[in-house]
């Protein structure tokens, strides 16, 4: 009998995924999420998602400055 449990493999879900890119643009991500995403994520999804989340954080943060400059006057 085998008493010892299994791993599953832990498949990274979009949310999980987009969480992880959140976490680590600020640096928060936890070695255990970390862990996740190398030993199950691809390198170019996270890659490309990383380029996406900068391009809507500069873009979102341009719109808040763009708004806050015209109602300022």
């Amino acid at each position: 009998m085998n008493t010892e449990k299994q791993d599953t493999p832990k498949k990274i879900t979009p949310l999980s995924f987009i969480s992880s890119i959140i976490a680590a643009a600020f640096g928060v991500q936890s070695k255990k999420n970390r862990e996740r995403d190398f030993e199950h994520g691809k390198f170019h999804h996270f890659i490309i998602g990383g380029i996406v989340f900068a391009v809507v954080f500069i873009l979102i943060v341009i719109g808040v400055v763009k708004l806050v400059m015209h109602n300022a006057t």
